[in-house]
């Protein structure tokens, strides 16, 4: 009988370590998400570097301790937001070409919404803050980098099923295009555009169309 009470006794401590060690986890998960929304808030109103880690804890409302055992320094935190941005990017332009790929879509459509989605981003002056610290910071570079080379994959492919028979020079040559015209639109509200976000959207597509079928 006691043995009996002995190993139930273990087996609930182990329970008991699992649910702790769940909850520590479920804490260090919430205390990252509080700092990476503040740094996105105050990194786009403030400035990289005129943003104290202080301040970062403030806004996040933990403290600077916890800022520091998560983030060794602000430029990985920069690095957790794109890490994060990477992610969703790439999954709503995957949903498009899958759409494409099956046939449910038509290029054109995913160009549309490809353009739709990128003027609607909302941190436009965190992305000029990330790419000027691109400029400064090897680790920010080399992330920037990894997402345009995962933006060139899926945007390839996209052009390659919009134009098939395409040659791979072409093909290069798309890539480059439609990376451009996505980094660029991104950042056209600050020119006060004449048109709409949907006339924008629809008029990109047409000319990303136009100019694939140009391509030999």
């Amino acid at each position: 009988m006691l043995l009996c009470d002995r190993k139930v006794k273990g087996e609930n401590a182990g329970e008991t370590k699992m649910t702790n060690e769940d909850r520590l986890e479920s804490r260090r998960d919430k205390g990252r998400t509080q700092i990476i929304e503040a740094a996105r808030k105050l990194f786009s109103t403030r400035g990289f570097h005129q943003t104290a880690m202080s301040e970062l804890a403030t806004e996040a409302q933990v403290s600077v301790g916890q800022v520091y055992r998560l983030f060794k320094s602000k430029s990985d935190v920069i690095l957790a937001i794109v890490q994060d941005d990477i992610d969703d990017k790439s999954t709503q332009m995957m949903e498009l070409v899958e759409g494409v790929r099956s046939g449910g879509m038509e290029p054109v459509e995913a160009f549309t919404k490809l353009a739709y989605v990128t003027l609607n981003e909302e941190d436009e002056a965190l992305t000029f803050e990330i790419l000027a610290e691109g400029h400064r910071s090897l680790p920010v570079a080399e992330a920037i980098q990894t997402i345009c080379a995962r933006y060139r994959e899926i945007l390839r492919e996209l052009a390659a099923n919009a134009r098939p028979g395409l040659s791979a020079k072409s093909l290069d040559a798309a890539e480059e295009l439609l990376l451009a015209c996505m980094f660029g639109i991104s950042h056209s509200q600050l020119s006060s555009p004449r048109l709409s976000v949907d006339e924008i959207a629809t008029q990109t597509a047409r000319m990303i169309m136009g100019a694939l079928s140009a391509l030999d």
